[in-house]
């Protein structure tokens, strides 16, 4: 994780390739309805019916992620999922197909929300597309429950970073060192998602994927809500640079991490 205090507002989510949205496809939609409006102070309301029952979840009424329902047919994974802002959506899904990867779901019709893909990098980590109309994405950033900072999480950097690049422009910054495989991807000169090489240190379970950072008000009181609540610490609370961070999984086994601004 590097520059995550500067994610992006919700007006430049809306720049092609910035992250402007989460969502989540789970089995059990009440009860996981239930976990996060206990952790993060959530409230929900139906969204588009596409892909099945989805809601979005809103924080002091602005909507900050979403959440839907994992259809049996759905080979998808229970996993936070970015999206990508794009004014094209189908002209990125061919995109991310001529550079090698794979659009899974779509491109389709959200209402009137916007137009969406889900798709996967060539290593398999599944992200997805969104053409904003009526919903443009996260709405609210920089305050405890919302999405501050989206990670991959893969086996090396250099060959994947080829591919965010070629299909969404981005510029890299990598962390000079010999046994850290860190870039950082920016648009505009900006940060908006970081690339992290584990090598063999990645779980064989999970393979390649993206890790979503929400911010917290306090990291150690939220550990101890997400067990509360049924959730597991994966990784105990650690100072870094960029604030107090951990990682957990919910009830269904949706992996996320939580930091706490330094200042």
């Amino acid at each position: 994780m590097t520059e995550a205090r500067e994610s992006a507002g919700p007006h430049a989510g809306r720049v092609p390739g910035t992250p402007c949205w989460v969502s989540l496809m789970v089995h059990a939609l009440d009860a996981t309805e239930e976990f996060y409006g206990e952790l993060f102070g959530w409230e929900f309301r139906p969204g588009p019916q596409q892909l099945g029952p989805y809601v979005r979840a809103l924080l002091d009424g602005r909507e900050v992620a979403g959440m839907g329902h994992l259809p049996p047919d759905r080979r998808l994974p229970v996993a936070w999922t970015p999206y990508l802002a794009t004014d094209d959506v189908d002209q990125t899904a061919d995109t991310v197909r001529l550079c090698g990867g794979t659009v899974a779901v779509g491109p389709l019709d959200a209402a009137e929300a916007g137009r969406m893909a889900i798709a996967s990098d060539p290593s398999g980590a599944v992200f997805g597309l969104w053409q904003g109309t009526a919903h443009l994405g996260t709405a609210i950033t920089g305050v405890p429950g919302t999405p501050v900072w989206n990670e991959l999480l893969t086996f090396e950097t250099e060959s994947v970073a080829k591919f965010y690049t070629s299909v969404f422009g981005y510029t890299e910054e990598p962390v000079v060192s010999a046994d850290f495989d860190y870039l950082t991807l920016h648009l505009d000169g900006r940060p908006v998602a970081g690339l992290h090489g584990l090598g063999h240190g990645l779980p064989r379970d999970r393979g390649p994927h993206w890790q979503t950072y929400f911010e917290a008000a306090d990291v150690d009181a939220t550990l101890r809500q997400v067990i509360e609540l049924g959730g597991r610490v994966l990784r105990p609370a650690h100072d870094s640079p960029h604030g107090r961070v951990a990682t957990v999984a919910d009830p269904e086994g949706a992996e996320f991490s939580v930091v706490q601004n330094p200042s």
